[in-house]
């Protein structure tokens, strides 16, 4: 049992070794090119293309194992998924529909890493009346 705890997650920490490693190389990249400045330009780029090959490669190893990511956006509030952070005003969208999300959630399987940070739809405000100029 001791083991099993200690142990279980050796396939994910695997996995994900590979996707550290090219983080590390696109960093490298940038602090190889930083002498001169047009390694700058091609460090940059070579960068941002370690960290979308970084990106990908960690959302694949993510869900081979159970976790998925939560992206909400023009779904209704679920209070079980999402937490709202705060409410928008607008005529676009009907009432309770999540319009942005400020961080994402994680459900691993059907059990909630955590909850999605979101800005909710709301209805606007009405007009302030205007006040007669006679009182």
């Amino acid at each position: 049992m001791q083991s099993a705890r200690k142990y279980g997650h050796t396939n994910f920490a695997r996995d994900l070794v590979g996707a550290i490693d090219n983080l590390a190389r696109a960093i490298k990249a940038t602090e190889n090119s930083e002498a001169d400045e047009s390694g700058s330009e091609h460090a940059l780029q070579g960068l941002i293309k370690g960290i979308e090959l970084s990106w990908t490669e960690i959302q694949s190893i993510i869900e081979k194992h159970g976790i998925r990511r939560i992206d909400p956006v023009g779904e209704k509030f679920d209070y079980n998924l999402h937490q709202a952070m705060f409410e928008l005003p607008t005529d676009e969208h009907e009432p309770g529909l999540v319009v942005e999300v400020v961080q994402h959630g994680y459900v691993l399987h059907d059990r909630l890493l955590r909850p999605a940070m979101v800005g909710v739809s709301k209805p606007p405000d009405s007009l302030p009346k205007e006040v007669d100029a006679k009182a």
